[in-house]
């Protein structure tokens, strides 16, 4: 059967590629999940089987944007603990976010991915540790909101076996057993995980925190992950007390204790990792493990400033994420482009911190290495997989902005005139077209109501 096309033609497109090549003004040919070509100019002629053309005018096409951290549950609890640090910030939710149960988990799921996707996510993932007993099929409640709102996803099936009696931070009733975790772990890789190149649903393990998790689930959860081909993620040097607490328990900071239980490796990658020193950065680049960077997240808790122009000098794979949205409550990707770029500029490195399109790189290729996904998605070339974004430029926000990725990253957030993933459509002219914005706007309201009175309760 004949490849369907969709021709985009008169857009700028920023594709970066490994040359970081761009075209003021050039074509896309998508044939089925495809990118068939790409260049300057019009597309070629004489193409068969065109189902759609697009007038790309004013606007600049990328690749899709990849998330590279996010606790979806978090959606319904937006807003709280506004002015905590991390630590007090978990106390204070960790009662509230143990009461969770599958309806809850399922809309803070298609909120969480309605907004990105909205924001030109074509890639996302979901860190989601909390499974309080008898709250149902949490992990297929989110796995089944991503296949609605057609966005590839990943989803790092999280755990905790350390709970409050063993010096954790969470209610004991929120926690697994070690066995429990693992075997439950396994199973959502077994039922859910597709290792294919063009996959749609993939799974990573994911003990939650140095904080959260004890040794042996540390390190048996690395061995399942290996055992299973899959990815390994969890939270890192996240802040200073967390450094201080893996000092006083285990004698050592957090990348030298995540050496030792085995979890730094090119199948690994942690998110913030604010607190490193020099040998922690040569760690990561030594053994090719990525950094998912939050920087609203950060800054919401107070954490610190990454250093991520170090860390890209080293070698290290760095992605962006949005993060749980009870801490970066915007829950959108596309804003974390210009906060990356901002907040570094505050760092050492001042003005030469990053520049946009190193910024555009970390949310778009980086999140792919990040992922272990960036042979397929990340940057617009012959080949890859069809995961694109048409952002509009010729309004009032960039209209006066020459640089099209200089306003794609500082200016306004731009609306989205088209999205696909793997050449279908999810989004266009700033609306999703897979699911009901509307309706989500209701479930989510109403279940965040629902478990505010159940927390209250007790």
């Amino acid at each position: 059967m004949a490849a369907s096309r969709i021709v985009i033609e008169n857009c700028a497109i920023a594709t970066v590629d490994a040359d970081d090549t761009e075209y003021a003004s050039g074509h896309l040919v998508v044939a089925d999940d495809r990118i068939e070509s790409v260049g300057a100019g019009a597309a070629p002629g004489g193409l068969e089987n065109v189902v759609r053309r697009v007038d790309g005018t004013g606007c600049l096409a990328t690749p899709g944007l990849v998330n590279t951290h996010h606790h979806f549950y978090q959606w319904i609890t937006r807003g709280l603990a506004a002015d905590h640090n991390l630590f007090d910030w978990l106390t204070a939710l960790y009662p509230t976010w143990a009461r969770i149960d599958e309806s809850m988990v399922r809309a803070a799921a298609r909120g969480s991915l309605a907004m990105m996707a909205r924001g030109g996510v074509t890639t996302s993932m979901d860190h989601h540790y909390v499974y309080p007993r008898g709250s149902g099929d949490l992990s297929g409640a989110i796995i089944g909101a991503a296949l609605e709102t057609g966005v590839r996803f990943t989803l790092a099936r999280g755990s905790m076996d350390r709970g409050r009696s063993d010096g954790g931070l969470p209610p004991d009733f929120a926690v697994e057993t070690l066995d429990g975790a693992l075997a439950a772990t396994e199973e959502t890789i077994d039922a859910h995980h597709d290792p294919s190149p063009d996959a749609m649903t993939q799974i990573a393990v994911a003990p939650c925190s140095p904080f959260s998790v004890s040794t042996g689930l540390l390190r048996e959860g690395a061995e399942l992950a290996r055992r299973k081909g899959v990815r390994l993620h969890t939270h890192g040097s996240e802040t200073m007390e967390e450094e201080q607490f893996c000092k006083e328990l285990f004698g050592m900071g957090p990348t030298d204790y995540f050496e030792s239980t085995g979890w730094l490796g090119p199948d690994v990658w942690m998110a913030h990792c604010v607190h490193m020193n020099a040998p922690d950065i040569a760690a990561f680049a030594r053994t090719g493990t990525g950094v998912a960077h939050c920087p609203s997240s950060n800054a919401r808790l107070g954490a610190g400033i990454a250093r991520v122009p170090d860390l890209l000098r080293a070698g290290v794979a760095v992605g962006l994420g949005v993060d749980g949205t009870a801490s970066n409550e915007s829950g959108e990707l596309h804003t974390e482009l210009r906060n990356a770029l901002l907040i570094n500029r505050l760092g050492a490195h001042r003005e030469r911190a990053l520049t946009v399109r190193q910024a555009l790189r970390l949310g778009t290729y980086g999140g792919a290495q990040v992922l272990g996904r960036a042979g397929q998605i990340g940057s617009l070339e012959t080949g890859k997989l069809a995961d694109l974004v048409l952002w509009k430029l010729d309004t009032l926000a960039h209209a006066s902005i020459a640089d099209p990725v200089a306003a794609l990253v500082l200016g306004g957030a731009a609306p989205v005139s088209l999205s696909l993933v793997g050449g279908r459509t999810v989004v266009e002219e700033n609306r999703l077209t897979t699911v009901d914005e509307d309706d989500i706007a209701r479930t989510t309201r109403d279940e965040a109501q629902r478990l505010a009175r159940i927390a209250a309760d007790g």
